[in-house]
């Protein structure tokens, strides 16, 4: 039986990492700093089995790891927005946070083969944008706002510190997430919130930004895949094979609100606000990955009307 820790459990991909690796029997050992943007109510869920810790700590001030095989860090400030208006609590928890866990594992005393690999969830982002094609893992980073430079300086530290010290690591790079237990600040749940409260939905750049989109439970699976097929040392892109205008996202969204009732889709949005450090197009090729046999199973417009009935329907912000 393997044993995990995962940080940022109670987040997005986080919770659905760790409903996968319970499901495979796995001793998961659960650490959430809380912040406004955690599930709480997914601790409940998860101690329903007897395999699952939970530990509520920031990573950047841990001062403890169990005996492990893996290190799955999915924790991270997430909101490139908010790194805009102050890149501060980015810095802490995306490079101070993955130092303090990188100098934990190698300062662990079982032999060097014993210590766990580290398992780092990093992002598109750090590529930047590209306007056409796909970028490929071996591609420069070009981070482009304080977001991303904190995610890609993250990379550099798991590089840097596997050559140094000798340390196992993966990296993956997944492409826009979306899936049941998002904060409310991100695309798809805040446009919910708009439109239950009224609101307009604020499109920045007019909307044209392209995502490509893949559901957090084919990350899981990736994740699963990767440990129990891929190698270590080696960076993995994870893409969603989906890719829109976020301008066409939000429509869409309001379509599946509205029941497909609403003839001036124009009218909901709002697109008058351009955001500094704007990539516009985000694209990878997962070749790699797709080679160990995993492929992602959501299709991104059955989701989307799924999703947005079950925030309308459970949710009052």
């Amino acid at each position: 039986m393997k044993l995990v820790v995962i940080t940022g459990c109670l987040g997005l991909i986080g919770s659905y990492v760790t409903r996968k690796c319970l499901e495979k029997g796995w001793q998961v050992y659960g650490i959430d700093k809380c912040t406004y943007a955690a599930n709480i109510e997914f601790i409940e869920e998860f101690k329903q089995s007897s395999n699952f810790t939970f530990v509520k700590e920031d990573i950047a001030k841990l001062k403890y790891l169990p005996h492990c095989d893996y290190v799955i860090n999915v924790a991270a400030e997430s909101h490139v927005g908010n790194s805009i208006i102050d890149s501060e609590d980015f810095i802490h928890s995306n490079v101070v946070g993955v130092k303090n866990l990188l100098d934990l594992i190698r300062n662990k005393p079982e032999n060097v083969e014993q210590r766990p690999i580290f398992f780092h969830f990093s992002t598109d982002e750090v590529y930047g944008d590209i306007t056409e094609g796909e970028h490929i893992e071996t591609d420069i980073l070009k981070p482009s706002n304080p977001y991303s430079a904190s995610k890609a300086a993250a990379d550099m530290l798991v590089l840097a510190w596997a050559r140094t010290y000798n340390m196992k690591y993966i990296i993956l790079r997944p492409t826009n997430n979306y899936g049941i237990g998002q904060y409310p600040e991100k695309l798809i749940p805040i446009c919910v919130k708009h439109l239950q409260r009224g609101k307009k939905i604020r499109l920045h750049d007019a909307g044209e930004p392209i995502r490509n989109w893949l559901h957090s439970a084919d990350t899981a699976e990736a994740v699963i895949k990767i440990i129990e097929s891929g190698n270590t040392n080696e960076v993995y892109n994870v893409a969603g094979g989906f890719e829109q205008r976020n301008i066409d996202t939000a429509e869409q969204i309001v379509l599946n609100f509205f029941d497909g009732s609403p003839n001036d889709l124009s009218s909901y949005l709002d697109l008058g606000f351009k955001r500094p450090g704007q990539d516009i197009r985000y694209a990878l090729n997962d070749e790699k990955l797709r080679n160990l046999g995993w492929k992602p199973k959501k299709i991104f417009h059955e989701e989307l009307s799924k999703i947005v009935k079950y925030y309308k329907d459970n949710f009052k912000w």
